[in-house]
């Protein structure tokens, strides 16, 4: 299985035929701010590391998967983390947020 990131805050997906992608996406917060600068990593069903990127001013990430089940985690400054296990499937986007304690 394997998957790709994608550029700081995530890339647009203007031209992207998401019937053949399943995207991955979300926002990271903390007490309801947007975290920038936090790193988001994608690892598969075996706990695996596949990619990681960075997240926008916005706090935003995006991966583009392989169909399946995936956990996100993110890293934060200040020794903060947060995760979300998802299933990733062709044709959808599946939206994920993560709130730092």
């Amino acid at each position: 299985m394997s998957g790709c990131g994608a550029p700081v805050g995530g890339a647009a997906l203007t031209g992207v035929n998401l019937a053949k992608e399943a995207v991955i996406q979300g926002v990271v917060r903390r007490d309801s701010a947007p975290v920038a600068g936090a790193y988001v990593r994608l690892l598969d069903s075996s706990g695996e590391f596949t990619a990681e990127v960075p997240t926008g001013e916005d706090g935003a990430f995006r991966f583009f998967a392989a169909p399946g089940t995936w956990t996100v985690r993110v890293l934060a400054p200040r020794g903060a983390t947060a995760q979300s296990s998802v299933e990733a499937e062709l044709g959808r986007i599946t939206e994920v947020e993560l709130a730092l304690s």
